[in-house]
């Protein structure tokens, strides 16, 4: 199917959507087939092999738990986090793995499982992507019984080897049935203008072919809740975060000290001049959780996940008239601003790539942080060429940013860049709404540019923790 908002705003589970998201879903896909296939009784062994980023980097992002889950038939975007930790408990206990048992336990097999079952590889990159996993399972007699090879390309995004075409074919082919399709920002654009209309409009006129307008409005306003329950259990932590770097939680921190400057007011005032420590915080808040495996939206990754949260807060709470906003008026604020930064994600994901492990972070947090100005020079009152405009700035001052996280999690640099990446797209949507939309560089040439490069990168800062902070950085 077309790329459409839902795919890009997707529910699931913390640290990585590439390294924990993908994998999941990919075995979940693998275990759904072999059930399916009838020979799931028959299975006697297993066998896992991670290559390239996803087995240099696979321990810290939660790779190898995360496929674990998915072989038992949990679904990224259905999983709780207690769940997470119930099953892993299990498995360690036990040293077993249910396989195929997730709806039903009495219907899974249950399968001996140790270390030695994941080889890892990770210094071999499979030709479509560096993010590659192989699954077979075997009977008896040693036998394969299924095996299939995936790609997580970013996202959460799953493709599956020798369906590459297939999938771009089939791809296209739904594209047409879009009453507006656009692969590029300059095709966006002439949308606009021919039917003068917004890129929300253009991206809502296009989501109602697979949803009803009803469906799309609770859809969205639904992944806006689940960020606010992200940042909710966020701000109830506090301690340190998983993974031996002992990286303090600072978001509680922050809002008891920001709720302290403003005791005195409404309990729902925020006061303008603080609005950089709000969006500090709520970047920091969500980021603190996906680090710590918890629910989160991939907007449009883990890894980036603070920085559409962040700024659409500020679009709430501190755009001009806000405070004077009806729930009714924040829904559509919600909904704009969600559609046309679904829009320019949708021009990433179509031209460049949103992986880390592909493009390094400009693919990750420089595209949330493109997306994120986008929607809200949107909903600000920007008209397209200002909104595509504050997209191309946020990206074209993201371009070259390496992924280098120390120890391989996803802690430093990651959740203090998604802050740092929310200014520079709430700065990038007030710097195109003071022009007049007219700019020298376009959005689709910055993203070209940071597709190549991405592709003139060294692997070692591609999100394989063998360069940058990652080798000069002391982990303990």
């Amino acid at each position: 199917m077309a790329v459409g908002v839902f795919d890009l705003f997707s529910i699931g589970i913390g640290p990585s959507s590439s390294h924990t998201v993908g994998p999941m879903r990919a075995a979940a896909v693998f275990a759904g087939e072999l059930k399916e296939s009838g020979a799931l009784e028959r299975v006697a062994s297993l066998r896992v092999d991670l290559y390239g980023s996803l087995a240099a980097t696979g321990r810290g992002h939660g790779t190898m738990t995360a496929v674990l889950l998915g072989l038992e038939g949990y679904h990224p975007e259905e999983i709780l986090p207690e769940e997470v930790e119930e099953r892993l408990a299990s498995i360690a206990e036990t040293g077993t793995l249910n396989l195929c048992g997730a709806v039903d336990p009495e219907s899974g097999v249950s399968l001996p499982y140790g270390e030695a079952d994941m080889i890892l590889h990770p210094l071999t990159v499979l030709p479509r992507h560096t993010n590659g996993m192989k699954f077979s399972v075997c009977d008896a007699e040693g036998e394969v019984l299924h095996e299939a090879t995936f790609f997580s390309v970013g996202g959460g995004f799953i493709v599956r080897e020798g369906e590459e075409d297939a999938a771009q074919k089939e791809l296209e082919e739904s594209k047409k049935e879009l009453p507006l399709p656009f692969r590029t920002a300059a095709e966006l654009m002439g949308r606009c203008s021919s039917k003068g209309l917004g890129i929300s409009d253009i991206m809502f006129i296009n989501e109602r072919a697979s949803r009803t307008e009803e469906e799309i409005r609770e859809g969205l306003l639904h992944i806006y809740s689940v960020m606010e329950a992200c940042v909710e259990t966020s701000l109830k932590r506090e301690g340190v975060l998983p993974g031996g770097l002992k990286v303090r939680r600072r978001a509680p921190d922050w809002h008891e000290r920001l709720l302290k400057e403003t005791k005195d007011q409404d309990p729902d005032y925020r006061d303008p001049k603080y609005w950089q420590e709000w969006v500090n915080l709520i970047a920091l808040a969500v980021n603190e959780e996906n680090a710590s495996g918890g629910r989160v939206v991939t907007a449009p990754t883990n890894g980036a996940a603070g920085i559409i949260p962040a700024v659409l807060y500020y679009a709430l709470h501190f755009a001009p008239g806000m405070d004077k906003a009806t729930q009714q008026d924040r829904d559509e604020t919600i909904v704009k601003f969600l559609l046309a930064a679904g829009a320019v994600g949708v021009l990433y994901k179509e031209q460049a790539s949103i992986s880390g492990a592909e493009v390094g972070c400009q693919g990750e947090v420089g595209s949330a942080s493109s997306m994120a100005a986008a929607g809200l020079a949107e909903v600000m009152g920007g008209s397209p060429g200002q909104v595509e405009n504050a997209a191309e700035i946020a990206m074209e001052h993201n371009l070259g940013l390496t992924c280098d996280p120390i120890g391989g999690l996803v802690q430093i640099p990651c959740i203090e860049r998604n802050a740092i990446a929310a200014a520079k797209a709430i700065n990038a949507a007030k710097m195109a709404l003071w022009g007049d939309g007219t700019h020298r560089v376009s959005l689709d040439e910055v993203i070209v540019t940071m597709r190549e490069t991405g592709k003139d990168m060294s692997s070692k800062y591609k999100e394989t923790a063998m360069g940058g902070l990652a080798v000069n950085v002391v982990e303990c």
